[in-house]
């Protein structure tokens, strides 16, 4: 929360909107409005000064405007940036417009606003257009939540999360389905991720009887225009998205209410797209409704229709409506490449957000993957002490899980990938939730399951490929055109697992797992040695387990302990389990598959902090991060 102090004379950000989505030949278009708050009784004149910086500074626009302001009036002008550097998602260009009320010799108000410029369009024949080039969004829906620091929006979380995304293949995000911080999208912006920026998960009907839905009528235009006003002027955000699962979302009123909603947002922005996210009729089929007959009706006011976890319906819709523009709004981690294949079929299917991109606190266990006897029951959330959703591509820790190894094939970011699963235990079956991943590990460390069959999962794109154990062929095999996977049997024994795309018979590229030694030591690795000494900077510092090669050794489950000192603290610590209760603030976590985490934050002095972590028996580690003014 923010105290704002203004002059009687003012201006608001939320105000001011700086268009520049349209591009004539070699110019852009620029459209700037924004408002003057006078709140003296007198007739003042001003003069409004707007300039336009690009990014290296430089002045590419400059204009006085003399102003009788005789109470709070709308000022709005237009003008064009020759030859502009585009905004996009691998050159996240970012100009300025500074704009200052002064008169009677003073300067009553100064604010700048970053901008990008760039276009958006969309159409079943030509899909999403970026700049009037296709793109292809590989997206993932986020939670609020900053992992081990709960739902605190400190400005280098919101960084890290966007880092982590764009690390891992994702050119989009879908925020669901809460108010996105602003530090979120300022960091969208300068690191190049497309934003879904959605704001209701109920309208008039609840969900949870505490849920959103007593307020709607009263605050739901309100708190869309304060979304709407307070974020266009980030070039990140590509869609407006009315609401996630409605209940009402195919029934008469709530067709009057997707359309008041809409024209709430075109009276603030008319430059980016509408959309919906709507589900099967699984709640409402109790009154007759069904996907075929009534879906229609949820996307009839919005520009883009998305589809939570309806990948098996694109085919015979885009053949029933082929104008309409279609994405996986939500989608199992598991069907990414049924959802991918279809994305990349058909130029009206624009994208894939799979739920989720990273760990969420709750929504316990949503992602769950058990052995069960038969008819045991397999829960859709899982009981105490799980407490985290478990199924992101990537942890809370920031690593990446299987199934984001997986998406890597499928979204050709890598070549190859492997993973391994144990044997499941006798007179029981693996059963794998909705949004959930079949139990494997990226590991070689399995003593004493020796000459037990291991499952070993190979994922390429590659027609074939080859897997060996201690450089002895195991086997060749095709992978699926349709899940691209090869599946083998391997008795476990220790040494190193190596499987090999193969081109017309050629080995190409490959990938390891090796079993490690003996944990001998900790091993720091912080993702910055130098940071500011500001409480809304941070370092992550991530805890590993070695062993005597530098190996982290992933079947280290064993507690450590934290020591600091200097200019900050470590304010939360922990692992990436879904079932470690261990509160955040510990300092004697434990490492969950040879990894833990610590968040230090500096106390606002210039200096340094030192972080030292043992563990019984192996060499300790420490590092030391600079804070800078």
């Amino acid at each position: 929360m923010w105290l704002i102090k203004t002059d009687k004379v003012h201006l608001d950000e939320w105000d001011a909107f700086v268009d520049a989505s349209e591009l004539k030949g070699k110019e852009a278009s620029i459209k700037f409005s924004t408002v003057i708050h006078n709140k003296t009784r007198d007739n003042i004149p001003v003069a409004v000064h707007v300039k336009i910086l690009s990014p290296t500074g430089k002045e590419v626009y400059k204009n006085n405007f003399e102003q009788e302001l005789p109470e709070t009036t709308p000022f709005s002008t237009s003008f064009t940036v020759r030859d502009p550097e585009l905004w996009s998602l691998d050159n996240p260009i970012l100009y300025s417009a500074e704009i200052t009320v002064s008169g009677g010799g003073r300067q009553y108000d100064k604010i700048t606003l970053p901008f990008g410029i760039r276009t958006i369009a969309a159409s079943a024949e030509k899909g999403f257009l970026l700049n009037g080039r296709s793109v292809k969004l590989k997206g993932a829906c986020i939670h609020h939540d900053n992992g081990l620091l709960g739902a605190a929006a400190i400005d280098r979380a919101e960084e890290r999360k966007v880092e982590l995304l764009k690390a891992n293949g994702y050119n989009a995000v879908r925020c669901a389905h809460n108010q996105v911080s602003e530090h979120f999208l300022d960091a969208c912006d300068k690191q190049g991720l497309l934003v879904i920026h959605e704001t209701f998960d109920q309208w008039q009907e609840a969900k949870r009887s505490d849920d959103y839905h007593q307020f709607f009528d009263e605050w739901s235009k309100k708190d869309l225009t304060a979304s709407v006003r307070r974020d266009r002027n980030h070039p990140s955000i590509i869609m407006w998205s009315i609401g996630n699962e409605i209940a009402q979302r195919a029934d008469s009123i709530g067709e009057v209410i997707a359309k008041s909603l809409v024209n709430v947002i075109h009276q603030y922005d008319t430059t980016r797209l509408t959309t919906v996210g709507a589900n099967d009729f699984w709640d409402r089929r109790h009154v007759g409704f069904e996907w075929d007959k009534d879906i229609h009706r949820a996307f009839r006011n919005v520009d883009i229709a998305g589809y939570n976890y309806m990948w098996w319906k694109y085919e015979s819709d885009h053949a029933a409506y082929p104008n309409r523009i279609i994405y996986g709004s939500e989608s199992f981690p598991k069907d990414a490449a049924l959802n991918w294949n279809l994305v990349e079929k058909f130029s009206a299917i624009i994208g894939d957000f799979v739920w989720t991109g990273i760990d969420y606190l709750g929504e316990a266990g949503l992602g769950h993957a058990l052995e069960l006897a038969e008819g045991e029951h397999n829960p859709q959330f899982m009981g105490w002490p799980w407490y985290n959703a478990w199924c992101g591509d990537i942890d809370l820790c920031g690593d990446k899980k299987p199934q984001s190894f997986y998406r890597d094939i499928v979204w050709r970011e890598k070549e190859i990938a492997m993973a391994v699963r144990p044997p499941v235990a006798p007179g029981k079956k693996e059963v794998v939730n909705g949004w959930g991943w079949t139990d494997e590990h990226l590991s070689w460390n399995w003593e004493g399951r020796e000459n037990q069959p291991m499952r070993v999962n190979v994922y390429s794109r590659s027609p074939k490929v080859r897997l060996y154990l201690n450089n002895e062929l195991i086997g060749e095999k095709e992978t699926g055109r349709e899940n691209y996977t090869a599946t083998f049997e391997v008795p476990y024994k220790s040494g190193t697992l190596k499987a090999v795309n193969l081109d017309k018979r050629r080995e190409t590229a490959s990938v390891e797992l090796k079993t490690t030694g003996e944990p001998v030591a900790v091993h720091l690795v912080a993702d910055r040695s130098r940071i500011n000494a500001d409480l809304n900077d941070l370092a992550y510092v991530k805890i590993e387990i070695v062993d005597k090669e530098g190996n982290i050794v992933p079947d280290a489950n064993l507690p450590v302990t934290i020591e600091y000192s200097g200019n900050g603290a470590v304010i939360a610590s922990g692992n990436a389990a879904p079932d470690d209760m261990e509160s955040f603030r510990s300092l004697t976590p434990k490492t969950f598959r040879g990894k833990a985490l610590a968040i230090l934050q500096p106390d606002g002095k210039a200096g340094k902090m030192q972080v030292k972590v043992s563990a019984d028996g192996l060499k300790a580690a420490q590092i030391i991060i600079d804070l800078e003014d």
